[in-house]
């Protein structure tokens, strides 16, 4: 049987439901949300997360609550429930007052590992601990509380050891670093895979030997693990410049541990299902894309920055235009995230390529890819070496495009909104910007957004400790070097990168004279999900960029 959750986003509801080639059920409905069913290991429960009574959809990129009534008087507490396979009633086994943010069952089914906080949810995945949870009674046992992020933990088959990514992660969900073992017992953290110039991006043990995929510069990589006491051993089975995608890791792997299945795409082929075996062979079993044509080309650039090894991934049209292209240079955001291979179907890409523009994508220090080292790069140091790693990276592109000096622009959103917003107040090379939920003021938005806990990794210390670092990363502190147009928009409920953060640099850009144009998307988030609003931004930035670079 196959698993899974049916929301009905009208009626605040969420289904667990399971089938199979003959019929489909439902073994339990939550009033609220719910999410990552997981099979108990003798195949008699299952489990899930779910939120009953949710007031917004689980993650600070979603909506947040309108701010009016006593704020902060009751937080969402994300918990673990349990469903018998014939269904029932949720009977819920992680505290009420404990958000649980991933988990996993223990081998013997008797409970579970999790990473969880207690409070808010949205803004308490940075400090929350590695945890024990019993199935039966609900007691919590701390297992570790490192001082870096936690994601994917997993029990070893005997019930000794717990395997977790952990590393500088400045998002949830956006997951990287290096490979750490616990005794499930509890203790410290050891570090499995330190100074590898590579990321741990996901991993999954169903089996006797774990499985983890990795980011290796522009390379996906899938390996089985071979562990030590205080190390491990990567064995590659198979790497390519593509991305993979699995439920709730980048691959999944059969109960026998041979055969391991990945959704996999890249900038020229559309998402097929693949199966990778034992001697590395990958072969599609799916073929629901193969009529869609490739509608850019892509290559991979590298260079060297400050002693750095740096890559990033620059797209052009098909037909390049007679002469010197303008291009965008967009930012991803994050920090701790990495532009990777994905192919493109419609949308703002799409569009842009089709206007004629090159699009490049760096991934300066900061980013996944090239080790843990390399994510710490920029702490305390935000747009300051990773705009010059940029920089570095135009001046590559230039040798190998047909890219017009000239007619540069830059985007980004979130992190890559920052990055623009510090971008225009530090260099007059762009004749355009964009800049999506970005972050004007440091000190400002750290008492204003709703995820103040990820920044205390980055900058060393609160705004109210150290308000000196915090104020020197600050775009608007600049913002009378800025000349460049800029277009900003943003969420109105944003939790992540709230509205003021735009319409203080919008303020900033008017007051010295400088092009600009606001838009705030109503009761949007971080992510805009509403096709409507969606389509708008697309069609406003594409005519910023062409009134401006065509």
């Amino acid at each position: 049987m196959i698993a899974f959750i049916a929301t009905d986003a009208a009626a605040g509801t969420a289904a667990l439901m399971v089938t199979n080639a003959n019929s489909t059920r439902v073994l339990a409905t939550i009033n609220g949300v719910a999410s990552t069913p997981r099979w108990s290991p003798n195949g008699q429960q299952m489990a899930l997360l779910a939120v009953t009574g949710a007031h917004k959809a689980i993650g600070a990129v979603e909506a947040g609550q309108a701010q009016v009534g006593e704020i902060g008087s009751a937080d969402d507490e994300q918990r673990i429930g349990l469903v018998a396979i014939a269904g029932g009633e949720v009977r819920f086994v992680s505290p009420a007052d404990t958000f649980v943010y991933e988990y996993d069952w223990t081998p013997d089914g008797r409970g579970f590992v999790a990473t969880a906080a207690q409070g808010n949810g949205d803004n308490n995945w940075w400090i929350a601990k590695l945890v024990a949870i019993d199935a039966a009674g609900g007691a919590v046992r701390v297992v570790a509380a490192p001082s870096f992020q936690m994601d994917a933990p997993h029990v070893s088959p005997d019930g000794r050891r717990v395997l977790f990514i952990g590393g500088l992660m400045s998002d949830f969900g956006a997951v990287g670093g290096d490979l750490f073992s616990v005794a499930f017992t509890g203790g410290v953290p050891s570090n499995l895979t330190p100074g590898a110039p590579a990321t741990v991006t996901s991993l999954i043990w169903n089996g006797r030997t774990p499985v983890v995929t990795r980011l290796v510069g522009d390379r996906f990589e899938i390996s089985r693990v071979a562990l030590g006491a205080t190390s491990a051993t990567l064995m590659p089975i198979w790497s390519g410049a593509v991305s993979g995608q699995a439920g709730d890791a980048l691959v999944a792997v059969a109960a026998n541990g041979r055969t391991i299945g990945s959704v996999v795409s890249d900038f020229g082929h559309p998402p097929e299902i693949n199966l990778i075996n034992n001697t590395g062979a990958l072969r599609p079993i799916t073929n629901e894309n193969a009529g869609h044509a490739p509608l850019v080309s892509a290559r991979s650039v590298n260079w060297t920055s400050e002693g750095r090894a740096v890559q990033g991934w620059l797209l052009a049209p098909l037909t390049p235009p007679t002469g010197k292209a303008a291009m965008i240079v967009e930012i991803h955001g994050g920090p701790s995230s990495a532009a990777t291979p994905g192919y493109v179907w419609s949308g703002l890409t799409r569009s842009l390529i089709e206007h004629g523009y090159y699009i490049f994508r760096p991934n300066p220090r900061g980013s996944y890819g090239q080790g843990e080292a390399f994510t710490r790069a920029n702490v305390r140091d935000f747009g300051g070496g990773d705009l010059r790693d940029i920089q570095v990276g135009i001046d590559a592109v230039l040798k190998i495009a047909p890219v017009d000096p000239e007619r540069l622009g830059v985007y980004g959103h979130s992190y890559g909104g920052f990055m623009t917003m510090w971008t225009v107040t530090h260099s007059t090379r762009f004749k355009a910007a964009v800049a999506g939920a970005g972050i004007a003021n440091w000190i400002s938005y750290y008492g204003q957004n709703g995820i103040d806990q990820w920044m205390i990794p980055f900058f060393g210390a609160s705004a109210y400790d150290d308000p000196e670092v915090y104020r020197a990363d600050s775009p608007i502190s600049t913002i009378k070097a800025a000349k460049t147009p800029t277009l900003i928009y943003v969420g109105e409920r944003d939790v992540e990168c709230p509205p003021a953060q735009s319409v203080e640099f919008w303020h900033g850009l008017r007051a010295m004279g400088v092009p600009t144009s606001l838009v705030i998307y109503e009761g949007a988030g971080h992510h805009l999900r509403k096709p409507d609003q969606i389509h708008d931004r697309e069609t406003r930035i594409v005519g910023w960029f062409d009134g401006l670079l065509r």
